[in-house]
């Protein structure tokens, strides 16, 4: 297959993993040009105006502009074949809504790649772009009338995917007592299971309710009304102790904050 007539490719995503493992997989394809990789939404919009993709695998909850903020931008008129790229069945489904080609669930397998990148060579080639860019447009004219009021309702997760060996587990994020860094990942806890997800803690910090969450450590966040106590311990190092007994690290910087949130003394 010549140059000429290979699919131009777009990658947009602030995680480097993220980024990386498309890359990989993308590479295996004979028939793709990766004309950009970039880490955030002022990028992409430059990046699709600039060298016009035939496709964008584009992250949806980035800092900045969101991905369905750069399809806002650049005009659905003007938009390649999307697929969209999450970590949060929330968004996911925002995605069948603004009629997006596909999306992949973070941490995909490379069937499910290989699923969603398939279904946007054979949208291309049918040339059926036209009729996605028109949903498209449809859906960002009905969401010009909402109320600026109206946005904060959808700001917290209220539900996290988690893709467990080909299938899809929702977690209730009311379930969760607590959730731990783990390298690249981060381990959410409920009371009867731990699930993976590949995300990092600052995001998760930024998309869950502050009334209900507090971020104890850097490599903790808790679930306020899980919390029994606040531990002093020898040293000058504090501690939560939840109700089933688990102990969790507290930042010194995060100790007077949370003393507040939580009405408690600090025990001796």
């Amino acid at each position: 297959m010549s140059d000429r007539q290979k699919l131009k490719v777009l990658i947009v995503d602030d995680e480097l993993l993220a980024r990386q493992r498309l890359e990989d997989l993308l590479g295996k394809q004979d028939d793709v040009e990766i004309v950009g990789i970039v880490d955030n939404g002022r990028k992409a919009v430059e990046a699709i105006r600039q060298h016009r993709p035939d496709l964008v695998f584009l992250d949806i909850q980035m800092p900045g502009l969101t991905g369905v903020d750069v399809v806002q931008e650049v005009g659905p008129e003007q938009m390649p074949v999307v697929i969209f790229v999450t970590a949060y069945d929330h968004y996911a489904l925002k995605a069948f809504d603004l009629a997006a080609l596909d999306y992949l669930l973070k941490p995909f397998d490379d069937e499910r790649f290989e699923q969603a990148f398939e279904r946007a060579r054979q949208t291309i080639a049918l040339r059926d772009v036209e009729k996605l860019r028109d949903r498209l447009s449809t859906f960002l004219q009905g969401q010009s009338g909402a109320t600026q009021e109206a946005k904060p309702a959808t700001n917290y997760l209220e539900r996290i995917a988690v893709d467990m060996r080909g299938q899809v587990r929702v977690v209730p994020v009311q379930q969760i007592r607590f959730i731990t860094a783990s390298g690249a990942y981060a381990e959410l806890h409920t009371d009867s299971d731990t699930f993976v997800i590949r995300e990092r803690m600052q995001t998760l910090e930024a998309r869950l309710d502050p009334e209900v969450f507090f971020r104890v450590h850097r490599s903790a966040i808790v679930r306020l009304d899980r919390i029994d106590a606040l531990l002093y311990n020898a040293g000058g190092d504090y501690a939560v102790r939840l109700k089933d007994g688990k102990r969790l690290k507290v930042s010194r910087n995060r100790r007077e904050e949370l003393e507040q949130r939580l009405g408690l003394d600090a025990l001796g």
